[in-house]
């Protein structure tokens, strides 16, 4: 007996491979469990269904719903939703406990939000979004694709205690060196904001206490900040602070009244300060101090009134000056010296040249001098002075012996025109020796005075004494 022939009659066929029952196959399925209840639980005269038997009648109901859920398709999602699970309460998730359908409606398998969410996704199709400002926070923010693009530093304006911390080292290497160009770029790397007036006021309250060649390169870095770093106004502002504060700075400083107003009419001279500083103040300076620095600025400029800089107010510095100006001002200070017998003003003015490299060339000065002279009175007179300049470490070991090696040098041509050079050297290196100015070396160093002898012929070959 066929299969065919094994199917129920009035049945419609079954397609082969079918996806699933269709509605009128569920529909007489439905009837025929329906009938199959009612065959067992009718009066036919049935006996009524024990424990167990009731137990594994409700457990194929719940196999078949299983089967029938695992049936339906999501994209019959559409459809009503299945009968809850026999025997659960209406309402109760009892009988959804296994749907993994959403809860909402929607069959599984849609996108979320219409489409518009998820992981990579940029909004729903078709959507078309307005302009929008960029931000500069975004994580794609396109710096490139934003035009041109301007980054500045901000570097926050220094307090006062922080400004003469940062300045005060910067002008104290600038008198090392001298180069006014380092000083303009360190200060433009420093925001002064309000304080710029405190740059000039702290550079030359600093050189009234050093010496003229800092104040020399102070008036020089005033006019070559001007203009670069500070106005005339800033300079003028520290002015007036430093005339004010004068009291004060002569307790450092006995001469800062004059040292100012030379300041101050170099600082004209060379346009740092505006040509009317000086009329802002007449009549109107009660202090003796500043009306004395304002006095000595107008004397100058007025000395000055056809020269377009006062270079010369702080006279040059020791290294910067010719060799010839240096020699002439060790003559005058040496002949200065043997007029007075003044050897403390000597001191003075060999320290106000500055040129301690240079000190040796006094030493020669000295000695030619002695040699030169008449009598034995510059002799001890000039021993003196250098026994001073010695004690005192003015002059070193190294610049004294280069002096007199140089003496020793040019002995020769010396004697020419002083016969009794020889005699004399030797009495002021006797001296010197004797009072620990020079050493005993250096001494016996001296060339010995030359002999001449001449042999004649007709004497028999006896030499001439």
């Amino acid at each position: 007996m066929s299969a065919a022939s094994t199917a129920e009659p009035g049945a419609a066929p079954r397609a082969p491979f079918a996806a699933g029952p269709s509605a009128e196959q569920q529909q007489q399925q439905q009837e025929e469990e329906g009938g199959e209840e009612e065959g067992e639980d009718g009066g036919g005269g049935a006996r009524p269904w024990a424990a167990p038997e009731k137990l594994l009648h409700e457990a194929r109901l719940r196999a078949k719903a299983k089967r029938r859920l695992r049936r339906t398709s999501s994209r019959d999602s559409a459809r009503e939703p299945p009968a809850e699970e026999p025997g659960a309460e209406p309402g109760s998730p009892k009988g959804r406990a296994h749907d993994r359908r959403s809860r909402g409606g929607k069959g599984r398998g849609l996108p979320k939000k219409g489409g518009a969410g998820g992981k990579g996704v940029w909004g729903a199709p078709g959507v078309v979004y307005g302009y929008q400002e960029p931000d500069a926070r975004d994580p794609n923010y396109d710096e490139v694709a934003q035009g041109d693009t301007v980054y500045a530093t901000v570097v926050p304006e220094l307090e006062e205690d922080e400004l003469e911390q940062n300045v005060q080292p910067m002008v104290l290497e600038y008198f090392e060196h001298g180069d006014t160009g380092e000083v303009v770029e360190l200060l433009r790397g420093l925001n002064l904001g309000g304080r710029r007036h405190a740059v000039p006021s702290l550079a030359v309250v600093l050189a009234l206490e050093g010496k003229a060649s800092h104040r020399e390169l102070t008036s020089r870095l005033l006019s070559d900040l001007v203009g670069r770093v500070l106005s005339p106004d800033d300079v003028a502002w520290a002015f007036d602070e430093m005339l004010r504060d004068l009291p004060d700075l002569i307790l450092d400083a006995p001469e800062a009244p004059q040292m100012l107003g030379q300041f101050i009419a170099r600082a004209v001279a060379d346009h740092a300060l505006p040509l009317d500083f000086l009329e802002r103040y007449k009549g109107r300076v009660g202090c003796e101090h500043a009306r004395a620095a304002l006095d000595r600025a107008a004397v100058l400029l007025r000395i000055k009134r056809d020269v377009n800089r006062l270079d010369n107010v702080w006279g040059v510095g020791g290294g910067q000056r010719p060799v010839k100006h240096l020699v002439k001002e060790m003559n005058l200070l040496l002949r200065e010296y043997l007029l007075s017998g003044d050897v403390s003003e000597a001191e003075r003015c060999l320290r106000a040249l500055e040129v301690p490299h240079f000190h040796h060339e006094l030493v020669y000065e000295a000695v030619v001098m002695v040699l030169e002279g008449a009598g034995d009175a510059p002799v001890t007179t000039m021993v003196a002075l250098l026994q001073v300049l010695w004690e005192t470490g003015l002059v070193t070991l190294d610049q004294m012996n280069r002096g007199f090696q140089r003496v020793y040098a040019a002995l020769a041509d010396l004697s020419l025109d002083t016969p009794l050079a020889h005699a004399r050297l030797e009495r002021l290196l006797e001296l010197c020796c004797q009072r620990g100015v020079v050493t005993r070396a250096l001494r016996d160093a001296c060339p010995a005075r030359g002999r001449k002898r001449f042999v004649s012929e007709g004497d028999g070959g006896r030499v001439k004494q």
